[in-house]
Formats: C-alpha cells, sequence, structure tokens
C-alpha cells in the first residue's frame, strides 16, 4: 500500500509518500510546498491544492493521511490551517484517494512512542524507522509520521 502522508500548513505543507507491505516501510519522496506568503490566503491554498495535484499524479499513492488541526490559543491562525487541510484532502479526493484522519498525539505516539515528543524526536526516528541517509525537514518529517501512523492502524 502506498500512503500519502500530509502534515497542513498554510505557508508550509510538509507531504510524504511511503510504500508498506506488513511491517516493511520503504520510503518513496518527501518535501514541502512552500507557498507565497505575499499572496493573499486564497491564493496560497490554490498552491497547495495544485502542489498537492502533482505529487499525487507523479507518485500515485492508495491512500491518504492527514494530520488533525492542533488548536492553539489564536483561533485565526487555527482557521487558516483548517483550511489549508481542507485544501489538502479536497486535492487528495479529487485524486480519487481515501482520507484518513489522525490526531497529533497518535501521529507522536505511532512513530516516537510518547505522544508529546518534540519535533526533533519525531524527525530522528522518521530517520530511524525509514533507513534514511539525513533528517528530512520538520514539515516533511511530520508528513512522513503521519503516514507511519496509517500503517501501523492498517496492519
Amino acid at each position: 500500500m502506498r500512503v500519502l502522508g500530509i502534515d497542513p500548513g498554510s505557508r508550509i505543507l510538509g507531504y510524504g509518500v511511503i510504500e508498506a507491505s506488513g511491517s516493511r516501510l520503504v520510503y518513496i519522496t518527501c518535501g514541502t510546498i512552500r507557498t507565497t506568503v505575499k499572496y493573499p490566503l486564497a491564493w496560497r491554498l490554490n498552491e497547495i491544492f495544485d502542489g498537492l495535484n502533482e505529487v499525487i499524479q507523479t507518485h500515485r499513492p492508495e491512500v491518504a493521511a492527514v494530520e488533525d488541526v492542533f488548536m492553539s490559543s489564536n483561533a485565526r491562525s487555527a482557521l487558516k490551517l483548517g483550511q489549508a487541510r481542507g485544501a489538502a484532502i479536497v486535492a487528495a479526493m479529487q485524486n480519487g484517494l481515501k482520507v484518513y484522519d489522525y490526531p497529533p498525539r497518535q501521529v507522536k505516539q505511532a512513530v516516537a512512542g510518547y505522544g508529546q515528543a518534540e519535533k526533533v524526536q519525531v524527525q530522528q526516528m522518521v530517520k530511524v524507522l525509514l533507513k534514511l541517509q539525513g533528517s528530512p525537514s520538520a514539515d516533511a518529517a511530520d508528513a512522513l509520521a503521519v503516514a507511519i501512523c496509517h500503517t501501523n492502524q492498517q496492519f
């Protein structure tokens, strides 16, 4: 099963694609979609949609796993994050992918064994679990962690 993991963000969205066969995980790709911050939010949401369409069409995942919105004290930021998440979900759905949602604590628990793990811990564990030469960026590592979390739920 090929899984697209998504770590939503209105400025930087992380994505990661892995292949899972039983408990065996194989790294395919990861990266970020960086939006043009000086543009209005609607434009940036379109950049997210277009960028994820390209990733999906290039790497052909079978499902998408998306991290749920983390509720911060800043309601405005949470709304923007929710809209970015929505653009990502629509891109996945428009490409025929089934979408699964995972809360941040569950993702961290799945890769680091601790629901409140720091970003650096998540990066390191993703590197180890996928046998990567170097550490992916924090946003890409989070997306790979979401994909790993999904595979843990399936097998």
